[in-house]
Order: structure tokens, then sequence, then C-alpha cells
């Protein structure tokens, strides 16, 4: 199989339903900042385990119609990592939101991910710096949580109880001893 993604001026395609769709230009800093990040964070945790962390580039064919390029995944079955191309679904998958993509990440991609049985999905939103996190439960993709980072003003207004809701830290589904701070992936962000 050729490799869908190539980068002639700064564009990449991917194959959505059997159609081309091309991808966003070359992301803007802040996504490149999160995805670097969040692929570090991945990449340090699983140093010495049967897992492999991707980004950035990186061929997933899932159905015959659909060659996808996420900008983060975790695969941990080994077999389905091939010379050029991920055949397969991967364990966990992240898309970072940018404006020409998000309404494919948020629909046809995360029901793709749900069909193809990817465990785990994140819908990352460098404006908001919100996590959406999805798990695979009986087949369906269950909202297990939102993460935010959220701005001083907002907290300064929620009550104590309110304050003591927000999350800034949770765990994959995937790994019971890695701690995800929401604060550490955005603060790399420029505002």
């Amino acid at each position: 199989m050729n490799n869908l993604a190539y980068n002639y001026d700064d564009v990449w395609e991917e194959k959505l339903d059997g159609k081309i769709v091309l991808m966003s230009p070359r992301p803007v800093l802040n996504h490149n900042r999160v995805l670097t990040k969040i692929s570090r964070l991945f990449g340090n945790y699983l140093e010495g385990k049967p897992c492999e962390v991707f980004s950035d580039g990186v061929d997933v064919k899932l159905t015959e119609n659909d060659t996808v390029i996420p900008d983060v995944m975790v695969v941990c079955d080994k077999s389905i990592i091939k010379d050029d191309v991920i055949q397969g679904a991967p364990s966990l998958i992240v898309e970072i939101l940018s404006p020409s993509t998000a309404k494919r990440d948020k629909g046809y991609k995360k029901e793709l991910y749900e069909k193809c049985g990817v465990l785990e999905y994140w819908i990352v939103d460098t404006a908001s710096k919100s996590i959406e996190v999805y798990l695979l439960k009986n087949g369906r993709y269950i909202l297990d949580e939102v993460y935010s980072v959220l701005p001083e003003s907002i907290l300064k207004k929620m009550t104590d109880e309110e304050r003591e809701a927000v999350k800034y830290n949770f765990k994959t589904s995937l790994f019971d001893d890695l701690v995800i701070s929401v604060e550490d992936i955005f603060r790399v962000i420029n505002n």
C-alpha cells in the first residue's frame, strides 16, 4: 500500500468513506505544542512497555474505504504495525481540533473509531483547553469526562463545591498508573 499521507506544499490527505479528504495546512503552533506534549507523555510512560506511541503523519488503515492520520495514537497490538501503515484499530487515538477538521473529528471519525473498536478516543480543543475522553463500552462510545483548564476569572465565580468538582488530573483507561495532568498538557499554549 502506498502511504496516503504525503506532504506536497504542506497538504496531507486522508481517505474517509472512500473519498480523498485534504487535511488542514500545517497546524498552528499551539496545535503542534499540545501534540508534542501528549506524544512525549505517552512516549516516556511507554518506554520499555509493550505498547507504542505514534504521531505526526502515520497512516492508519481502518477499513478498505478509510485511512486516517491521527494526531497521536497508542498501539498495544503489535501485529497491526506494518512497514508503512498501522493496519487496524489502535488502542487509543487523540485528535486535536483544527477549524477545518473539527466537524470530521467530532462526527465521521468519532463514529469510525467507535465502529472499528478504538478503545479510547480523545478530542482535544486547544482554544478551550479541554479534553473530551470517550470510552468504548459495549461497542458504543460513552463520554467519560470533559477535562478543562478553567481561567481564574471563571473559577472565582464558582462556589467551593463547583471548584472541587473540577477535574485537573485523570487516568487513561489503558494504564492504571499513568496520571495525566490537563494543566500540564495545556501549559505549553500561548494565549
